[in-house]
């Protein structure tokens, strides 16, 4: 008796999947128990069609995974987190600091799908997001101290405004 599985069923086979059994396993529980239907001429094309129509599913998925695994691959993190004076992190760089940067850059990625091997002190590191089982994003960031870019950011805007107050006083003159 041929029998379309409706679902997985250890030892026998996996959905979709069209396999003989004796005509009681079928009968007595795979059909009763809603666990398949017997594989007629009308449920084998319905099956056909079925799997058709998931493998166009399947690809626009694939699709948009890679399209969004590109955009994810131009981006570049810088990761501000406490540090002690010989550069070792309090705690460590996990995921969920890597999904709120991207959260902010305007990707909206689940933190459960980022890769990400111990970050414990200062430095360049990568991280992999898995968009797809055969799609993948990778993601270098950068670990920094607290305090270093908010330094950074004052000496170069002080000279901008030390310009223009310069040229104020020459011009009264």
């Amino acid at each position: 008796m041929e029998i379309i599985l409706k679902e997985d069923v250890i030892g026998l086979g996996y959905k979709n999947d069209i396999v003989n059994v004796k005509s009681g396993y079928g009968r007595n529980y795979l059909i009763p128990y809603g666990k398949g239907v017997i594989a007629s001429e009308s449920a084998k094309k319905q099956l056909a069609e079925t799997l058709k129509q998931k493998a166009v599913k399947l690809a626009k998925i694939k699709a948009e995974a890679e399209a969004k695994a590109e955009k994810l691959n131009a981006v570049s993190l810088v990761i501000a987190t406490k540090v002690s004076t010989s550069g070792v992190i309090y705690g460590s760089v996990n995921s969920l600091q890597i999904a709120d940067e991207l959260q902010k850059l305007g990707f909206d990625v689940d933190r459960k799908i980022i890769v990400v091997k111990d970050v414990k002190s200062v430095g360049d590191y990568v991280a992999t997001v898995k968009l797809h089982k055969e799609v993948s994003a990778q993601v270098p960031f950068k670990v920094i101290a607290e305090g270093a870019p908010v330094e950074e950011t004052p000496a170069v805007e002080a000279p901008a405004v030390e310009a223009p107050v310069a040229e104020t006083p020459a011009e009264e003159a």
